[in-house]
Protein backbone atom coordinates (compact mmCIF):
# COMPACT_ATOMS: atom_id res chain seq x y z
CA UNK A 1 0.00 0.00 0.00
CA UNK A 2 1.41 3.71 -0.82
CA UNK A 3 1.42 6.26 1.23
CA UNK A 4 1.54 9.32 -0.07
CA UNK A 5 2.60 11.83 2.72
CA UNK A 6 1.59 15.73 2.44
CA UNK A 7 3.10 18.62 3.80
CA UNK A 8 0.76 20.25 6.35
CA UNK A 9 -0.89 23.27 5.60
CA UNK A 10 -0.57 26.95 7.12
CA UNK A 11 -3.61 27.75 9.36
CA UNK A 12 -6.03 30.48 7.67
CA UNK A 13 -5.04 33.00 10.16
CA UNK A 14 -1.23 32.78 9.00
CA UNK A 15 -1.64 32.12 5.69
CA UNK A 16 -2.56 35.62 5.11
CA UNK A 17 0.46 37.51 6.55
CA UNK A 18 2.98 35.16 5.48
CA UNK A 19 1.74 35.78 1.68
CA UNK A 20 1.66 39.47 2.52
CA UNK A 21 5.29 39.14 4.17
CA UNK A 22 6.43 37.73 1.05
CA UNK A 23 5.00 40.13 -0.64
CA UNK A 24 6.98 42.36 0.41
CA UNK A 25 10.30 40.82 0.90
CA UNK A 26 9.91 40.48 -3.05
CA UNK A 27 9.29 43.86 -3.80
CA UNK A 28 12.24 44.81 -1.15
CA UNK A 29 14.46 42.96 -3.25
CA UNK A 30 13.78 44.43 -6.46
CA UNK A 31 14.33 47.74 -5.50
CA UNK A 32 17.39 46.97 -3.72
CA UNK A 33 20.14 47.56 -5.35
CA UNK A 34 22.42 44.59 -7.12
CA UNK A 35 26.01 46.03 -7.09
CA UNK A 36 28.66 44.99 -4.34
CA UNK A 37 29.23 49.04 -4.29
CA UNK A 38 25.79 50.22 -3.62
CA UNK A 39 24.98 47.57 -0.89
CA UNK A 40 28.20 48.66 0.64
CA UNK A 41 27.10 52.02 0.99
CA UNK A 42 23.67 50.98 2.05
CA UNK A 43 25.44 48.63 4.86
CA UNK A 44 27.40 51.53 6.04
CA UNK A 45 25.16 54.66 5.84
CA UNK A 46 21.77 52.91 6.71
CA UNK A 47 22.61 51.93 10.34
CA UNK A 48 23.92 55.39 10.59
CA UNK A 49 20.74 57.50 9.10
CA UNK A 50 18.79 54.94 11.60
CA UNK A 51 21.19 55.46 14.91
CA UNK A 52 20.77 59.48 13.90
CA UNK A 53 16.83 59.11 13.65
CA UNK A 54 16.86 57.47 17.06
CA UNK A 55 19.62 59.83 18.64
CA UNK A 56 17.47 62.87 17.35
CA UNK A 57 14.01 61.93 18.07
CA UNK A 58 15.08 61.06 21.40
CA UNK A 59 17.20 64.45 21.79
CA UNK A 60 13.72 66.08 20.60
CA UNK A 61 11.12 64.10 22.76
CA UNK A 62 13.37 64.14 26.08
CA UNK A 63 16.50 67.05 26.38
CA UNK A 64 14.97 69.70 24.08
CA UNK A 65 11.20 69.35 25.29
CA UNK A 66 12.55 69.05 28.95
CA UNK A 67 14.59 72.35 28.32
CA UNK A 68 12.24 74.61 26.40
CA UNK A 69 9.60 73.12 29.58
CA UNK A 70 11.84 74.39 32.37
CA UNK A 71 12.61 77.33 30.39
CA UNK A 72 8.75 78.43 29.92
CA UNK A 73 8.13 77.58 33.56
CA UNK A 74 10.49 79.95 34.58
CA UNK A 75 9.09 82.94 32.58
CA UNK A 76 5.56 81.74 33.06
CA UNK A 77 6.48 82.30 36.69
CA UNK A 78 7.99 85.70 36.83
CA UNK A 79 4.77 86.24 34.92
CA UNK A 80 2.56 84.61 37.71
CA UNK A 81 4.83 86.97 40.29
CA UNK A 82 3.96 90.38 38.25
CA UNK A 83 0.28 89.11 38.33
CA UNK A 84 0.78 88.55 42.38
CA UNK A 85 2.24 91.87 43.37
CA UNK A 86 -0.15 94.07 41.18
CA UNK A 87 -2.80 92.26 42.15
CA UNK A 88 -1.62 92.09 46.18
CA UNK A 89 -0.08 95.23 46.54
CA UNK A 90 -0.69 99.38 45.96
CA UNK A 91 1.05 100.16 43.13
CA UNK A 92 1.58 103.84 41.56
CA UNK A 93 -0.60 104.86 38.93
CA UNK A 94 0.68 104.06 36.28
CA UNK A 95 2.66 100.56 37.42
CA UNK A 96 5.81 102.26 36.90
CA UNK A 97 7.82 101.05 39.33
CA UNK A 98 6.50 96.90 38.61
CA UNK A 99 7.26 97.61 35.15
CA UNK A 100 10.96 99.05 35.63
CA UNK A 101 11.63 95.72 37.93
CA UNK A 102 9.67 93.61 35.15
CA UNK A 103 12.13 94.99 33.23
CA UNK A 104 15.58 95.16 35.22
CA UNK A 105 15.13 92.21 37.12
CA UNK A 106 13.31 89.75 35.00
CA UNK A 107 14.18 91.21 31.78
CA UNK A 108 10.59 90.83 30.48
CA UNK A 109 8.62 94.13 29.41
CA UNK A 110 5.46 94.32 31.02
CA UNK A 111 2.23 96.73 30.04
CA UNK A 112 -1.33 97.04 31.74
CA UNK A 113 -3.81 97.75 29.00
CA UNK A 114 -7.38 98.77 29.61
CA UNK A 115 -9.58 96.04 29.93
CA UNK A 116 -10.91 94.47 27.02
CA UNK A 117 -11.88 91.33 24.72
CA UNK A 118 -8.59 89.07 24.03
CA UNK A 119 -7.55 88.92 20.12
CA UNK A 120 -8.87 85.44 18.36
CA UNK A 121 -6.03 82.68 18.40
CA UNK A 122 -3.51 83.03 16.06
CA UNK A 123 -3.13 79.50 14.18
CA UNK A 124 -0.84 77.48 15.72
CA UNK A 125 2.79 76.66 14.35
CA UNK A 126 3.08 73.32 12.86
CA UNK A 127 6.43 72.59 14.70
CA UNK A 128 7.20 74.36 17.63
CA UNK A 129 7.74 72.85 21.01
CA UNK A 130 7.73 76.53 22.61
CA UNK A 131 3.77 77.03 21.63
CA UNK A 132 2.56 73.95 23.81
CA UNK A 133 4.99 74.67 26.70
CA UNK A 134 3.77 78.25 27.16
CA UNK A 135 0.45 77.22 26.66
CA UNK A 136 0.54 74.25 29.19
CA UNK A 137 2.06 76.43 31.85
CA UNK A 138 0.14 79.43 31.67
CA UNK A 139 -2.99 77.29 32.62
CA UNK A 140 -1.20 75.51 35.43
CA UNK A 141 0.35 78.46 36.87
CA UNK A 142 -2.41 81.34 35.98
CA UNK A 143 -5.45 79.82 35.25
CA UNK A 144 -6.61 83.16 33.41
CA UNK A 145 -7.89 83.32 29.81
CA UNK A 146 -4.52 84.45 27.78
CA UNK A 147 -3.56 84.88 24.34
CA UNK A 148 0.12 83.79 22.83
CA UNK A 149 2.23 85.00 19.76
CA UNK A 150 4.88 82.66 19.22
CA UNK A 151 5.06 83.77 15.56
CA UNK A 152 4.85 87.04 14.77
CA UNK A 153 8.53 88.41 15.83
CA UNK A 154 10.97 85.68 15.73
CA UNK A 155 12.86 87.12 18.33
CA UNK A 156 10.19 87.83 20.92
CA UNK A 157 7.51 86.26 22.49
CA UNK A 158 3.86 88.24 23.30
CA UNK A 159 1.70 87.15 25.99
CA UNK A 160 -1.60 88.70 26.93
CA UNK A 161 -3.93 87.75 29.95
CA UNK A 162 -7.26 88.85 30.80
CA UNK A 163 -7.33 89.95 34.54
CA UNK A 164 -10.02 91.73 36.36
CA UNK A 165 -9.41 95.06 35.54
CA UNK A 166 -6.76 95.33 32.67
CA UNK A 167 -5.34 92.96 30.59
CA UNK A 168 -1.35 92.16 31.06
CA UNK A 169 0.60 92.23 28.02
CA UNK A 170 4.36 90.70 28.08
CA UNK A 171 7.07 90.89 25.83
CA UNK A 172 9.98 88.55 25.92
CA UNK A 173 12.81 87.09 24.37
CA UNK A 174 12.43 83.91 22.67
CA UNK A 175 15.31 82.43 24.39
CA UNK A 176 13.90 82.90 28.20
CA UNK A 177 11.45 80.01 27.33
CA UNK A 178 13.14 78.29 24.59
CA UNK A 179 15.79 76.36 24.29
CA UNK A 180 17.41 78.00 21.20
CA UNK A 181 21.03 76.71 20.95
CA UNK A 182 19.52 72.93 19.70
CA UNK A 183 19.66 73.55 16.39
CA UNK A 184 23.44 74.16 16.95
CA UNK A 185 23.32 70.39 17.75
CA UNK A 186 21.43 69.25 14.92
CA UNK A 187 23.84 71.15 12.33
CA UNK A 188 26.54 69.60 14.01
CA UNK A 189 25.36 66.23 13.43
CA UNK A 190 24.34 66.15 10.10
CA UNK A 191 27.69 67.96 9.39
CA UNK A 192 29.29 65.05 10.96
CA UNK A 193 27.61 62.40 9.37
CA UNK A 194 28.22 64.31 5.58
CA UNK A 195 31.78 64.23 6.58
CA UNK A 196 31.32 60.42 7.84
CA UNK A 197 29.56 59.55 4.68
CA UNK A 198 31.97 61.34 2.30
CA UNK A 199 34.95 59.57 4.08
CA UNK A 200 33.11 56.04 3.78
CA UNK A 201 32.35 56.81 -0.17
CA UNK A 202 36.01 57.34 -0.81
CA UNK A 203 37.52 54.03 2.02
CA UNK A 204 34.12 52.22 0.03
CA UNK A 205 35.57 52.98 -3.67
CA UNK A 206 38.89 51.99 -3.03
CA UNK A 207 37.75 48.71 -1.52
CA UNK A 208 35.89 48.05 -4.46
CA UNK A 209 37.92 49.26 -7.36
CA UNK A 210 39.91 45.58 -6.81
CA UNK A 211 36.80 43.81 -7.13
CA UNK A 212 36.60 45.34 -10.28
CA UNK A 213 39.34 45.01 -11.67
CA UNK A 214 39.84 41.65 -11.42
CA UNK A 215 35.90 41.25 -12.35
CA UNK A 216 37.08 42.81 -15.65
CA UNK A 217 40.22 41.54 -16.02
CA UNK A 218 38.39 37.69 -15.86
CA UNK A 219 35.82 38.64 -18.12
CA UNK A 220 38.66 40.00 -20.49
CA UNK A 221 40.27 36.32 -20.29
CA UNK A 222 36.88 34.78 -21.19
CA UNK A 223 36.87 36.57 -24.37
CA UNK A 224 39.96 35.56 -25.07
CA UNK A 225 41.34 39.54 -24.50
CA UNK A 226 44.67 40.24 -22.67
CA UNK A 227 44.38 42.06 -19.56
CA UNK A 228 46.82 44.18 -17.41
CA UNK A 229 46.12 42.64 -13.93
CA UNK A 230 47.56 43.57 -10.48
CA UNK A 231 46.38 42.53 -7.39
CA UNK A 232 45.34 45.11 -5.25
CA UNK A 233 43.24 46.20 -1.94
CA UNK A 234 42.84 44.09 0.82
CA UNK A 235 44.68 41.07 1.59
CA UNK A 236 41.15 38.93 0.94
CA UNK A 237 40.91 40.40 -2.75
CA UNK A 238 44.84 40.10 -3.32
CA UNK A 239 44.67 36.46 -2.91
CA UNK A 240 41.95 36.33 -4.97
CA UNK A 241 43.62 38.01 -7.74
CA UNK A 242 46.60 35.68 -7.04
CA UNK A 243 44.57 33.10 -7.21
CA UNK A 244 43.31 34.38 -11.14
CA UNK A 245 46.44 34.69 -12.16
CA UNK A 246 47.85 31.63 -11.11
CA UNK A 247 44.42 29.93 -12.47
CA UNK A 248 44.78 31.96 -15.94
CA UNK A 249 48.66 30.94 -16.15
CA UNK A 250 47.32 27.09 -15.54
CA UNK A 251 45.17 27.24 -18.59
CA UNK A 252 47.53 28.89 -20.58
CA UNK A 253 50.22 26.50 -20.11
CA UNK A 254 47.48 23.64 -20.78
CA UNK A 255 46.20 25.32 -23.75
CA UNK A 256 50.45 25.90 -25.07
CA UNK A 257 51.02 21.77 -24.19
CA UNK A 258 48.12 21.11 -25.97
CA UNK A 259 48.29 22.90 -29.01
CA UNK A 260 52.48 21.65 -28.73
CA UNK A 261 51.00 18.00 -29.33
CA UNK A 262 48.46 19.17 -31.65
CA UNK A 263 51.13 20.68 -33.74
CA UNK A 264 53.54 17.52 -33.82
CA UNK A 265 50.77 15.08 -34.48
CA UNK A 266 49.56 17.36 -37.55
CA UNK A 267 53.34 17.08 -38.40
CA UNK A 268 53.74 13.60 -38.29
CA UNK A 269 50.22 12.67 -40.13
CA UNK A 270 51.14 15.68 -43.20
CA UNK A 271 54.70 13.55 -43.37
CA UNK A 272 52.44 10.48 -43.78
CA UNK A 273 50.05 12.09 -46.49
CA UNK A 274 53.31 14.03 -48.32
CA UNK A 275 54.65 10.20 -48.90
CA UNK A 276 51.43 9.04 -50.14
CA UNK A 277 51.54 11.73 -52.66
CA UNK A 278 55.19 11.21 -53.77
CA UNK A 279 54.54 7.38 -53.81
CA UNK A 280 51.23 7.87 -56.05
CA UNK A 281 53.34 10.57 -58.37
CA UNK A 282 55.88 7.95 -59.10
CA UNK A 283 53.72 5.66 -60.04
CA UNK A 284 51.95 7.75 -62.63
CA UNK A 285 48.66 8.74 -63.69
CA UNK A 286 46.18 6.75 -63.47
CA UNK A 287 42.37 6.35 -62.96
CA UNK A 288 43.37 3.59 -59.24
CA UNK A 289 45.60 6.82 -58.90
CA UNK A 290 43.43 9.58 -59.17
CA UNK A 291 40.99 8.23 -57.07
CA UNK A 292 43.87 7.45 -53.90
CA UNK A 293 44.38 11.25 -54.98
CA UNK A 294 41.11 12.23 -54.16
CA UNK A 295 41.37 10.09 -50.98
CA UNK A 296 44.64 11.69 -49.46
CA UNK A 297 43.04 15.03 -50.41
CA UNK A 298 39.75 14.45 -48.60
CA UNK A 299 41.69 13.07 -46.00
CA UNK A 300 43.97 16.18 -46.16
CA UNK A 301 40.60 18.32 -45.36
CA UNK A 302 39.29 16.20 -42.99
CA UNK A 303 42.70 16.53 -40.99
CA UNK A 304 42.29 19.82 -40.80
CA UNK A 305 39.48 20.22 -39.66
CA UNK A 306 40.28 18.09 -36.82
CA UNK A 307 42.65 19.83 -35.63
CA UNK A 308 41.20 23.51 -36.43
CA UNK A 309 38.06 21.84 -33.91
CA UNK A 310 40.66 20.89 -31.59
CA UNK A 311 43.06 23.35 -31.24
CA UNK A 312 40.24 26.02 -31.71
CA UNK A 313 42.52 28.45 -32.42
CA UNK A 314 43.13 30.13 -29.08
CA UNK A 315 46.90 31.41 -29.25
CA UNK A 316 45.65 34.42 -31.65
CA UNK A 317 45.22 37.39 -29.57
CA UNK A 318 42.60 39.80 -29.50
CA UNK A 319 42.97 42.96 -32.12
CA UNK A 320 40.71 45.76 -32.83
CA UNK A 321 39.36 44.84 -36.71
CA UNK A 322 37.23 46.97 -38.33
CA UNK A 323 33.57 44.92 -38.94
CA UNK A 324 32.96 46.73 -42.55
CA UNK A 325 35.71 45.61 -43.90
CA UNK A 326 36.03 42.63 -42.33
CA UNK A 327 32.52 41.59 -43.75
CA UNK A 328 33.30 43.16 -47.03
CA UNK A 329 36.09 40.66 -47.27
CA UNK A 330 33.47 37.96 -46.73
CA UNK A 331 31.05 38.81 -49.05
CA UNK A 332 33.83 38.97 -51.76
CA UNK A 333 34.81 35.55 -51.04
CA UNK A 334 31.38 34.23 -51.50
CA UNK A 335 30.20 36.20 -54.46
CA UNK A 336 33.65 34.10 -55.95
CA UNK A 337 31.72 31.00 -55.51
CA UNK A 338 28.30 32.54 -57.53
CA UNK A 339 26.16 33.66 -54.53
CA UNK A 340 24.35 36.67 -54.14
CA UNK A 341 25.35 37.98 -51.16
CA UNK A 342 24.14 41.21 -49.14
CA UNK A 343 25.70 42.68 -46.23
CA UNK A 344 24.66 45.74 -44.00
CA UNK A 345 26.60 46.90 -40.87
CA UNK A 346 25.04 49.49 -37.94
CA UNK A 347 27.22 51.26 -35.45
CA UNK A 348 30.77 51.47 -34.56
CA UNK A 349 32.84 49.19 -37.09
CA UNK A 350 35.51 48.95 -34.85
CA UNK A 351 35.38 45.84 -32.54
CA UNK A 352 37.66 43.60 -30.39
CA UNK A 353 38.18 40.21 -31.68
CA UNK A 354 40.64 37.69 -32.64
CA UNK A 355 40.60 37.96 -36.42
CA UNK A 356 41.28 34.71 -37.87
CA UNK A 357 39.65 32.91 -35.66
CA UNK A 358 36.40 35.32 -36.07
CA UNK A 359 36.50 35.19 -39.97
CA UNK A 360 36.93 31.26 -39.72
CA UNK A 361 33.83 31.19 -37.77
CA UNK A 362 31.60 33.69 -39.68
CA UNK A 363 32.93 31.70 -43.19
CA UNK A 364 31.96 28.42 -41.35
CA UNK A 365 28.59 30.12 -41.32
CA UNK A 366 28.56 31.30 -44.57
CA UNK A 367 30.03 28.26 -46.39
CA UNK A 368 27.17 26.44 -44.50
CA UNK A 369 24.86 29.06 -46.05
CA UNK A 370 26.68 28.48 -49.51
CA UNK A 371 26.13 24.87 -49.77
CA UNK A 372 22.39 24.75 -49.46
CA UNK A 373 21.17 28.13 -50.80
CA UNK A 374 21.50 30.72 -53.37
CA UNK A 375 21.15 34.23 -51.70
CA UNK A 376 22.59 34.78 -48.05
CA UNK A 377 22.06 38.02 -46.43
CA UNK A 378 24.44 39.19 -43.81
CA UNK A 379 23.16 42.37 -41.31
CA UNK A 380 25.35 43.04 -38.04
CA UNK A 381 24.68 45.78 -35.30
CA UNK A 382 26.72 46.92 -32.56
CA UNK A 383 25.68 48.43 -29.59
CA UNK A 384 27.10 49.37 -26.18
CA UNK A 385 27.78 46.02 -25.24
CA UNK A 386 27.00 43.65 -28.06
CA UNK A 387 28.19 42.60 -31.89
CA UNK A 388 25.41 40.66 -33.04
CA UNK A 389 25.36 39.20 -36.50
CA UNK A 390 22.69 37.48 -38.91
CA UNK A 391 23.66 35.22 -41.60
CA UNK A 392 20.40 34.46 -43.44
CA UNK A 393 20.27 32.17 -46.49
CA UNK A 394 17.00 30.90 -48.04
CA UNK A 395 17.63 27.40 -48.04
CA UNK A 396 15.68 24.42 -46.44
CA UNK A 397 16.67 25.13 -43.46
CA UNK A 398 16.97 22.58 -39.94
CA UNK A 399 14.05 21.33 -37.81
CA UNK A 400 13.65 23.13 -35.22
CA UNK A 401 14.52 20.17 -32.58
CA UNK A 402 17.32 18.91 -34.38
CA UNK A 403 19.32 22.72 -34.28
CA UNK A 404 21.35 22.08 -30.70
CA UNK A 405 21.91 18.54 -32.63
CA UNK A 406 24.08 20.45 -35.47
CA UNK A 407 26.50 22.00 -32.96
CA UNK A 408 27.41 18.41 -31.65
CA UNK A 409 30.72 17.49 -32.64
CA UNK A 410 30.91 15.28 -36.22
CA UNK A 411 26.93 15.34 -36.43
CA UNK A 412 25.82 15.17 -40.09
CA UNK A 413 22.35 16.21 -40.72
CA UNK A 414 22.82 14.49 -44.15
CA UNK A 415 18.72 13.69 -44.03
CA UNK A 416 17.79 17.20 -43.97
CA UNK A 417 20.76 18.57 -46.03
CA UNK A 418 22.10 18.11 -49.46
CA UNK A 419 23.32 14.13 -49.88
CA UNK A 420 25.68 14.86 -52.43
CA UNK A 421 27.73 17.49 -49.99
CA UNK A 422 30.58 15.53 -48.31
CA UNK A 423 31.69 17.34 -44.40
CA UNK A 424 33.00 16.28 -40.98
CA UNK A 425 30.52 17.75 -39.11
CA UNK A 426 32.56 20.47 -37.56
CA UNK A 427 31.70 23.52 -39.28
CA UNK A 428 29.07 24.37 -36.81
CA UNK A 429 31.17 22.96 -33.91
CA UNK A 430 34.29 24.94 -34.58
CA UNK A 431 32.05 28.56 -35.32
CA UNK A 432 30.45 28.04 -31.61
CA UNK A 433 33.63 27.04 -30.18
CA UNK A 434 35.09 30.41 -31.78
CA UNK A 435 32.27 32.34 -30.58
CA UNK A 436 31.90 31.08 -26.86
CA UNK A 437 35.68 32.04 -26.58
CA UNK A 438 34.92 35.44 -27.72
CA UNK A 439 32.34 35.00 -24.35
CA UNK A 440 29.37 34.80 -26.91
CA UNK A 441 27.26 32.40 -28.36
CA UNK A 442 25.59 31.26 -32.01
CA UNK A 443 21.68 30.52 -31.60
CA UNK A 444 19.67 29.11 -34.85
CA UNK A 445 16.44 30.60 -35.88
CA UNK A 446 14.08 31.31 -38.73
CA UNK A 447 15.52 33.44 -41.22
CA UNK A 448 12.83 36.17 -43.07
CA UNK A 449 14.18 35.19 -46.59
CA UNK A 450 12.84 31.61 -45.66
CA UNK A 451 15.44 29.62 -45.27
CA UNK A 452 17.98 29.52 -41.75
CA UNK A 453 19.05 32.62 -39.78
CA UNK A 454 22.20 31.94 -38.07
CA UNK A 455 22.93 34.53 -34.89
CA UNK A 456 26.33 35.53 -33.77
CA UNK A 457 26.32 37.80 -30.32
CA UNK A 458 29.43 38.49 -28.79
CA UNK A 459 30.47 41.16 -26.06
CA UNK A 460 32.80 43.92 -27.59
Amino acid sequence: MTQISTAPSLPAYLAKPLAAWRGFVSRLRSVMPKGLYARSLLIVILPMVILQTVVTYVFLERHWQLVTRQLSTALVQDIAAVIDVHNSYPQDKNDDTLTRIAQERMNIDIEFMPKGALPPPLPKPFFSIIDGALSNEIRRQIGRPFWLDTVGRSNLIEIRILLDNSILRVVAYRSAAYASNSYIFLLWMLGTSFVLIVVAIAFLRSQIKPIVRLMNAAEAFGMGREADFHPRGAREIRRAGYAFIEMKRRIERNIEQRTAMLTGVSHDLRTILTRFRLSLALIGETPETHDMQKDIEEMQRMLEAYLAFARGDSGEAAARTDMREFLAGLRGEAERHGADVGVSYQGDPIVMVRPAAFKRCLANLVGNALSHAQKISIDAQRDLRFLTINVDDNGPGIPLERREDVFRPFFRLDASRNQDQGGTGLGLAIARDIARSHGGDITLGDSPLGGLRATVRVPV
